[in-house]
Formats: structure tokens, sequence, C-alpha cells
């Protein structure tokens, strides 16, 4: 485990003796290692570590939430968050009862010299198919400790290790200029072969530029554009937006909402990730958010699920360590079906695949306009070239109605697993 600079017991001890009546503290740590390549050269190698401690306490029913990055005088923290709490509507106090949990440290690290060689050597393998083109590139070792205790006796903690690469090649040819990237997330090893074969893939079929299809037709959201739409599908499981009647869902489980193609679940240990608790302490689990198309369950922290009537579910997570826990998701899996991201080209009889894009996701509204940023055209099952000033629009809840296909090759985007999937339902426009 990583050694944290502030300890948690003083800290609560110092709250109780400032008057508190109940506090918790989260710790977090990580220390990472990338490595960066620029023009196809190595560039740098850099450590970077980061540190952070967040105190929550109620003094007099109110809650205080202050926070420290590094090294902190324990009692100037405690000062810090009775002030805060001062500002606060006094409020039910949520702690998770006492257990102690040290899980094992999960993942396992590799040499800075090894992820150089793994750079290296994916910017080699692309350069002898096209030496045109300039590379960029980042490949890090993670490591992550998280710490939670309360004035209760909750006690828990865990640390994960994580690789990751990400690989970029800009082709300037002319006015015409092109970057195509990949990326992985793994465990204990990474494949610099297949990143670098994914990307020559995809400067092939970029060799020509051909007018865009306008209208209604098939597009196909590889692996690592397909998050979209599941962006706005998470939003709608949210349990805030439920409560709040943002979510369109909200009155409708049990139901179909979408295609009985999709099973959608939280698979706390799968992937390169792992998360065994919540922010609130409370154990995570897997679950099935949605079964072939029917809403089985909303997720939710302990305020919200007591709201809900459920409870929680163990999805209670800050988006940073200034907030407060909140609902949110963790490995979320999209259960692939079948076939080949060639086998799904292939069934096409017109279309579009769009690979990268740029702008934000749908959200809870699932309304969306994207502008394709890599994206080819499909005719009679085979990619004939790459689309510009193409525009893909239309709503993600719609879509969902209408999978015509999920592929078989799933992969984790993040923490998203999900696999290409062919939708009908948008609208495509672009130059012709």
């Amino acid at each position: 485990m990583i050694q944290q600079e502030v300890l948690p017991e003083e800290l609560l001890e110092l709250a109780a003796k400032s008057g508190a009546e109940a506090a918790e503290v989260f710790q977090s740590k990580s220390l990472s290692r990338p490595v960066f390549f620029e023009a196809n050269r190595l560039k740098q190698l850099e450590s970077a570590e980061a540190e952070g401690t967040a105190l929550r306490l109620w003094h007099n029913g109110r809650p205080g939430l202050a926070v420290a990055y590094g090294p902190v005088a324990a009692q100037d923290l405690v000062n810090r968050a009775i002030s805060l709490s001062h500002l606060n509507e006094p409020e039910t106090i949520e702690l998770n009862h006492a257990y102690e949990c040290r899980y094992p440290d999960i993942g396992e690290g590799v040499a800075v010299q090894t992820l150089v060689n793994w750079g290296k050597e994916a910017i080699s393998l692309v350069r002898e198919k096209y030496p045109e083109v300039l590379c960029t590139a980042e490949w890090d070792c993670e490591i992550e400790s998280t710490r939670l205790v309360n004035s209760l006796g909750l006690d828990c903690s865990h640390s994960d290790t994580t690789l990751s690469c990400f690989l970029s090649a800009e082709w300037v040819r002319g006015e015409d200029f092109l970057s195509v990237g990949d990326g992985q997330t793994e465990r204990g090893n990474l494949e610099p072969a297949t990143i670098a074969q994914n990307i020559i893939e995809r400067l092939n079929w970029a060799k020509n530029n051909v007018n865009s299809p306008t209208g209604k037709v098939p597009v196909l959201f590889t692996a690592k554009a397909a998050d979209m739409l599941w962006g706005t599908v998470t939003a709608a499981l949210n349990g805030k937006m439920v409560i709040e009647k943002a979510s369109p869902w909200s009155d409708r489980l049990g139901e179909a909402m979408i295609s009985e193609k999709i099973t959608l679940s939280q698979q706390p240990d799968s992937g390169p990730y792992s998360c065994p608790f919540d922010d609130e302490g409370t154990q995570t689990r897997n679950l099935v958010f949605i079964k072939n198309g029917v809403l089985q369950l909303f997720y939710a922290d302990r305020s919200t699920g007591k709201l809900l009537g459920s409870g929680t579910t163990g999805n209670g997570f800050r988006p940073g360590l200034g907030s407060y826990p909140t609902p949110g998701l963790f490995n979320i899996v999209i259960e692939p079906g079948t076939g080949s991201l060639a086998d799904l080209i292939a069934q096409m009889d017109e279309g579009i695949i769009v690979d990268q894009m740029l702008g934000g996701g749908a959200g809870i509204s699932g309304e969306f306009s994207v502008n394709v940023d890599l994206g080819y055209r499909v005719k009679k099952g085979k990619i004939i070239g790459r689309v510009k000033d193409t525009m893909v629009a239309g709503n993600v809840y719609t879509a969902l109605k209408q999978i015509v296909q999920l592929g078989g090759d799933g992969e984790w985007n993040g923490s998203c697993y999900t696999p290409s999937v062919i939708v009908e339902g948008l609208s495509v426009t672009g130059k012709t």
C-alpha cells in the first residue's frame, strides 16, 4: 500500500475533541510514471505523485467538508471543516456502519524501460508501413490507493495498479490532415503490436477521401466511439435523476426501454480497474441494470437510495475530493454480440463508420449532434474511403431501440466495456 502522510485516526480524534458528532476521512494517493513520445522519438520520462485528504464532519448537525492536497496540519484541517459547517443547514448524518477490510493489492507494475520499449515498438511498426506519419504517444503505469475511515469504526482500503497507453499518428497530405488514435488500458501487459495494427488498418481505410452519404443511413460506432451512446443510458439510470424526474425512465422499471439485444451491467471486479467499495464504504457488487432491453434497477448512493426506497446499491462516488458522494457507476459492461468489426462492416449495404468524434455526448436528453473526426463510408459491405465534413445527429434513445447488430469485439474504453454497434435512426449530413 502507498503510505499516507496524514493519519485518518488523528483527524477523527481531533474532530471529536472539537465537538463534531461524527466524521469521516477519505484519502487517495496516486503514483504514475508516464513515458512520452513526440514526433516519433522519446521525449521525456516523468514521475507524478498526488495525494489528497478530505475530512467531512458534522458539527451541531451541520456538515462541513475540507480538503488538503499533500501534507497538512491535522488541526488546521479540522478547524477549516468546522468553520465551513457553520455555513450549511443541519442534515441527517449518513455514515456507513463499522467494518474493517483491507483488500489485497490488485495489478502489477512494469519497469519504465518496458514502457519505453513498448512505445518504440508500436511507433516502429506504424512507420514501417507509413514512414511519413508523425507519432505521438504516452505509456503509463499508475498505482492508485484509497482509504476510507469514519467515526463509527469503518476502515477500508485498497490499492490498484493499471497500465495504459495511447498512440496517435498524424498524416499530412498537402492540405489534408489526418489524425488516427488508439489505445489500451490493461492489467500487467500492453500489446504494442495490436495498437500499431489498429492504427495501420485505419490509415489504410483513409487513403482515399470520398463523399459522405446523407439522410438516415445505418451508422456503425466502433468500440472506442460507442461509449457516447452508453453515457446517455447511464445518466437515465442515475437514481438522483430519477428522484428529480429528469430521467425519461423514472417510472418505467420492468419495462422494455431499448433493444432486446442490450444487456448492461456493473462488474466491479472486471477489467483493468478494481473498486471493492464505493466512496461511502459500501461494498460494490455485480448489478444488472438492463437485461435484454428491460429496465431492472437504478443505481444510488446512501441518501438517494433512502429517497428511492431501494437503499444504496454501493454506487456512492465523489466526482472529486472536494465533493460529496453522489450516484456514479464503475466498470460498466455492455454484453457483446457476435462477429468481428469486419463482419459488421460486411453486413452493411450503405452507411458510415464513426471511429472518432468531435464534441461532447448527448446527455440525459439523448439529443446530440457531433462532427465526425474520423469516419469511413461503407458500400456493399466494403469501406471505400474516409468521409470529411460529416455530422451525425439524432436521439440516443431512439437509436438504441433500432439496434441492427452488436459486435463481438468488446474492449475497455476507460471503465466502460463495449463492443462496436450498428444503429439506425440517426441522420447523416455531409458534402456530396
